[in-house]
């Protein structure tokens, strides 16, 4: 999917959540309610898919979190390959599996990852400090999503908005 204009796409306010999911970790990081700085919160070593969208939940839930921003692996050249839609298929699990697990659906916003990891260790090599990279790397993720915002030529990668559950 390529990037589109977002001026008509309303953002998300309160505080955000940002994911570095990887095959074997998930990366976590949480910005402040005004949503001006991004920090790196923990690593979740991937389990099973029930167990991994439990944890991310609770996560949720203690930072009274109000969207979601996933990570999407994009190629160098902005294309999106396998491993992109790979997670793009995963975030549409936890949007689902987090509308039955918290009663609401909560907004997943892609937003592209390219070269996070690298910044992160980057920022870890000048700073030094015991945060693991996979965090770090969220932190990076979320504070580019915020960053951009301010930027006259926004983009989106695209976004889940699942409908309320329905009650019988």
């Amino acid at each position: 999917m390529a990037p589109q204009d977002s001026n008509d796409i309303l953002s998300p306010t309160g505080k955000l959540l940002a994911l570095d999911v990887g095959l074997a970790r998930i990366g976590v990081a949480v910005c402040d309610p005004l949503q001006l700085a991004a920090r790196p919160l923990t690593v979740l070593q991937r389990r099973s898919r029930n167990e991994d969208f439990a944890q991310l939940a609770n996560l949720v839930r203690r930072e009274e979190v109000q969207a979601i921003i996933c990570g999407l692996p994009l190629n160098m050249d902005g294309s999106e390959g396998e491993w992109a839609q790979t997670v793009r298929k995963w975030a549409l699990r936890l949007a689902h599996a987090l509308r039955a697990l918290l009663g609401a659906p909560l907004p997943v916003i892609f937003w592209d990852e390219r070269l996070s990891t690298y910044a992160a260790q980057t920022i870890l090599a000048e700073r030094g400090g015991d945060v693991a990279e996979d965090a770090a790397a969220a932190a990076v993720i979320l504070q580019s999503y915020l960053d951009s915002r301010s930027a006259p030529a926004a983009v989106s990668y695209g976004r889940i908005d699942l409908p309320p559950k329905l009650t019988q």
